[in-house]
């Protein structure tokens, strides 16, 4: 590998790194902060938590045509990183309910761009030199991992549980002005931002997948939500809930390795709907009320899940859509996993859990796990129709 690839490759992955140690650093806390620190109840911590997958949804599409139009990606990112990253001190400063909603909202609009719109730019680049890009997201697995372990303790030591606000807005800050280093990756051609919508919304296979990303990767992000209920309701501390999670994140870093040469291997499809299986044994497991240490020793099938489809999904989608529309198309399908499918899945999921029980929500996001594996399989036969056709 030449040394300016070489230090690029650095560059994406310091990137990842940074980025996911401020978000490990803070949203898994978050909710004790306002809570124990602000004293909100738990609809006020619930609507504040639930911003983020809502302004995904409708912001993440809306960065992706930024990035698209301008041709100006890393701008962008440089851009939205910085933002988020002081807005979210604004949490220091607020002990009101409605002023804590403001801020959530302010920080979840400028960050909704930086995962998208770096999963683009380094697609782009990781393909053009033939560099496997789960080898570079990896370092977010990684980075989110260290930070939920580091601020934990930090928190319940003499600093406090305010140095996950110091924590994200220096990683993001920090993330921000490397990402001016990015490797200049730009669209072909300017985007006829009407016609590239409408293009991109008439590929069926394009819509079918998101389907896909809706039911398979919702319940895994919502999982983040009900995992911490969970792991309390088989009889586990607070600190086991830190263990547990610490597992399953650092799980996704060596299935990210070998992502690349499964999808080689046996097809894009193929391993998107392993994942999904994984996904639904899983989930299917915590239904049966396992014991603790089962617990613990099932998070590694997280690595499984996320690990694989993160990197099969990306990579789909890249191939299906025209190059001119790959910001657009990766931010569009973010929004709908990030964001649609995350709050459904936690939507839906916190009725369940309030009716029946914690572990009928797992039941719950085993069936629509199950789901999406039944649409990889349509998929699958439409392209063997398709080639079969040529």
């Amino acid at each position: 590998m030449e040394r300016n690839v070489r230090n690029q490759i650095f560059t994406l992955q310091g990137f990842y790194l940074l980025t996911f140690f401020g978000v490990g650093s803070l949203y898994p806390l978050l909710s004790v902060y306002l809570s124990e620190s602000v004293g909100l109840n738990g609809y006020q911590i619930g609507t504040i938590m639930s911003v983020g997958p809502i302004m995904m949804i409708f912001f993440q599409p809306i960065w992706g045509m930024v990035s698209d139009t301008t041709n100006k990606p890393t701008v962008v990112l440089g851009l939205t990183s910085l933002v988020a990253g002081i807005f979210a001190l604004g949490y220091l400063f607020m002990d009101v309910y409605y002023g804590l909603l403001v801020v959530a909202i302010l920080v979840a609009i400028f960050q909704s761009a930086i995962i998208p719109v770096s999963d683009s730019i380094s697609l782009k680049y990781t393909s053009k030199v033939g560099y496997n890009y789960g080898n570079i997201r990896l370092f977010g697995s990684l980075g989110f991992g260290i930070a939920v372990f580091i601020m934990g303790r930090l928190s319940e030591g003499f600093i406090g549980p305010t140095i996950i606000f110091y924590s994200f807005f220096i990683c993001l800050v920090l993330s921000g002005f490397l990402s001016f280093r990015f490797p200049k990756e730009r669209a072909a051609a300017k985007l006829d931002l009407k016609a590239g919508m409408k293009e991109l919304f008439t590929m069926k296979k394009f819509l079918i997948f998101l389907a896909v990303t809706f039911l398979v990767f919702g319940p895994n992000l919502a999982n983040n939500v009900y995992f911490g209920l969970f792991v309390e309701d088989s009889g586990g501390t607070y600190a086991g809930i830190g263990l547990a999670f610490l597992i399953a994140v650092l799980s996704e870093v060596p299935f990210m390795r070998i992502a690349g040469g499964w999808i080689d291997k046996f097809g894009l499809l193929t391993v998107a709907a392993l994942a999904g299986a994984a996904s639904m044994i899983r989930w299917l497991f915590y239904f049966t009320e396992p014991s603790l240490w089962l617990v613990y020793s099932s998070a590694v099938m997280q690595g499984l899940a996320i690990g694989l489809f993160i990197p099969a999904g990306l990579r789909y989608i890249k191939e299906i859509t025209p190059a001119h529309i790959t910001a657009t198309a990766v931010t569009v399908y973010s929004a709908i996993g990030n964001g649609l499918g995350n709050w459904f899945s936690t939507f839906v999921g916190g009725f369940i859990y309030e009716t029946y029980s914690i572990y009928t929500v797992y039941l719950f996001f085993a069936v629509l796990s199950l789901l999406g594996i039944f649409l990889c399989f349509v998929l699958m036969k439409e392209e063997k129709k398709n080639a079969l056709a040529y």
